[in-house]
């Protein structure tokens, strides 16, 4: 990625992952076959600091553009407080972000798209993990899980 154009604002790959984890949501950006972007919020979790999951239908937008380029981009934000500092006469916003850069890929191994769904679930439902098999046995084989493989070092920034 470029160098931060506010270089004191830059944060650690750690803390990158930490703003990842906590936001609501993840937005990931693609390209479509026309060359236009698309980019839309989605849940994500993340396994461990190369590989983050999301699970969608087997059709649609976005298995279209993986399918045409499968490199995405990734920025969250975990904080956003907008303020006036009176002292300065100043209108700003105080944030915790990040962004990350990967490749997608159709998880085509039913372990790992299991495996992928339980953390899926663990992240956003954990007190209704009782139901987990029964809904798997139900809508696996309709399920559609991505992996998203980073290919540089998430970076962080926030303000202040």
């Amino acid at each position: 990625m470029r160098p931060m154009r506010k270089a004191a604002r830059q944060k650690s790959e750690e803390w990158a992952f930490e703003v990842f984890d906590k936001a609501p949501y993840v937005t990931v950006s693609m390209t479509r076959s026309d060359g236009t972007a698309y980019g839309l919020p989605l849940s994500l979790v993340r396994k461990d600091d190369k590989t983050f999951y999301f699970h969608c239908a087997d059709e649609g937008e976005k298995m279209d553009c993986i399918k045409h380029n499968p490199v995405v981009s990734l920025s969250a934000v975990s904080r956003c407080t907008p303020v006036y500092e009176e002292d300065k006469n100043n209108f700003t916003e105080y944030f915790h972000s990040a962004i990350a850069l990967g490749k997608a890929e159709i998880v085509a191994d039913v372990e790992e798209k299991i495996d992928a769904l339980r953390l899926l679930c663990q992240r956003f439902l954990p007190k209704h993990m009782e139901h987990f098999d029964e809904a798997i046995n139900r809508s696996l084989a309709m399920t559609t899980v991505v992996r998203i493989t980073l290919t540089e070092p998430p970076v962080g920034k926030c303000k202040p």
